[in-house]
């Protein structure tokens, strides 16, 4: 379904777009703003995607195990120990 609206563009915006269609990239200014529109849509939910990825490995880290600096420091230094064994046979 399509549905006529009113918008409003900045002479900068409308001369680009218009160029936009006299290169023929788009058969007009209101396929140019539906472009512009999903492109912004699809950017949205890409970025709402990955926030709640963030969101639950975040939740996941916090309902496991704490490693203390002095730990992981101790971790840290025994895998690099490992690794420079590994590098030396």
């Amino acid at each position: 379904m399509t549905v006529k609206t009113s918008i409003s563009l900045t002479d900068q915006q409308e001369t680009f777009a218009r160029a936009l269609v006299n290169e023929g990239r788009f058969s007009s200014l209101s396929s140019v703003v539906q472009r512009g529109l999903d492109l912004l849509q699809d950017k949205t939910e890409a970025k709402n995607l990955e926030t709640e990825a963030l969101r639950v490995l975040l939740s996941q880290r916090q309902s496991g195990s704490f490693v203390s600096s002095s730990d992981m420091g101790r971790k840290i230094k025994k895998m690099a120990a490992q690794k420079a064994r590994q590098q030396t046979s």
